[in-house]
């Protein structure tokens, strides 16, 4: 997603530099003191390279959270008097009562002088809201290029079910298992199953799947545009997304005109229309994934009209061409306030 909004802003006209190479990410509260050393001099260094060179129009931080701070950037624009937005930050208020409050507490203060922070869930704005109740919000839906699927599917196998991600442990492992699960209910049903993905748990996802025998085929880690031949030549996609921020994957699906079967969970719901570019189950429910698989299976005219919705959604509201649009209405609001 970073890449695709550095790419957004190039499209309507902005310049992106990246500034820093610095790694605020630590993976504990510990490391992050450790770290402060490192930041100072990267500070300094910063205010120097600013100070002798044009002055930016404003900072762009993508998912400030507690773990991966902006220690810049707020400073930054206080010293240069720009404005400062964010994308994609994120609040866990639980995190207010740990080791990781103090950094918890750098975020918000960060985000409640922002000219802006956009979030790409209505979940994730909500949290932010309610932690700074007298913040600047504003909203970008989730979306992809959709250059590679610009051309309708030539070839179309309603049975042939696809699923893309990583195998690796946690949230993944937890949405094979489940698909694995629903899809053994399934046997008496002509379906195959592409899996595109690889990592550290390829063989216990394979075991998962082991008694589905040669209805699936691995296809191993694939490049973009292999994924979109892929998901081309398939019917409907399948992944619970435990846990799932929202999933580009599932953006990518639709836009090639597959309808998309899901949990209700996380942020899934942004960007899958249910009951109308596909279905979304309850949370943690096999029998309804299994279910709403099924009555796909079973209806190949209402999977068809699924599909033809799923792909005009992507196409005409989830672009990259329509959020470059947003995003700069987004940003030339900010810039306007500046004296």
């Amino acid at each position: 997603m970073a890449r695709l909004l550095v790419r957004a802003l190039e499209l309507c006209g902005h310049s992106v530099d990246v500034i820093s190479e610095f790694r605020s990410y630590c993976a504990s509260p510990k490391e992050a003191g450790d770290r402060q050393a490192g930041a100072r001099h990267e500070l300094e260094r910063l205010r120097e390279a600013l100070s002798g060179g044009v002055r930016p129009d404003l900072w762009f931080c993508y998912h400030p959270y507690y773990k991966s701070p902006d220690l810049f950037g707020p400073v930054l624009c206080r010293d240069l008097a720009i404005p400062y937005v964010t994308a994609e930050a994120s609040y866990s208020k639980k995190r207010d009562q740990d080791a990781w409050a103090p950094l918890q507490r750098l975020v918000l203060d960060g985000l409640g002088g922002a000219c802006v922070n956009i979030s790409m869930t209505e979940r994730d704005r909500k949290g932010l809201a309610e932690a700074l109740p007298a913040g600047s919000f504003a909203t970008l839906k989730p979306f992809i290029d959709t250059a590679l699927f610009k051309a309708p599917q030539q070839t179309y196998e309603p049975r042939r079910l696809i699923a893309v991600a990583m195998m690796r442990s946690g949230d993944k492992m937890r949405s094979y298992a489940m698909l694995a699960q629903a899809l053994a209910r399934l046997q008496d049903r002509p379906w195959t199953l592409a899996i595109a993905g690889d990592g550290p748990m390829r063989n216990e996802v394979e075991r998962l799947f082991s008694g589905s025998g040669q209805r699936v085929e691995w296809l191993g880690e694939l490049g973009a545009e292999e994924i979109a031949l892929e998901l081309n030549r398939s019917g409907l996609y399948v992944w619970p997304g435990a846990g799932e921020a929202y999933g580009l994957a599932y953006l990518e699906a639709q836009a090639a005109g597959l309808p998309v079967i899901a949990q209700r969970t996380a942020g899934v719901p942004e960007v899958v229309v249910d009951g109308e570019t596909g279905t979304l189950t309850p949370d943690g429910d096999v029998e309804a994934i299994s279910e709403a698989i099924a009555g796909l299976l079973d209806s190949p005219v209402r999977q068809q009209a699924m599909g033809a919705n799923a792909r005009r959604f992507v196409l005409e509201e989830r672009s990259l061409e329509i959020a470059s649009r947003t995003l700069d209405q987004i940003l030339q609001t900010c810039l306007t306030r500046q004296p």
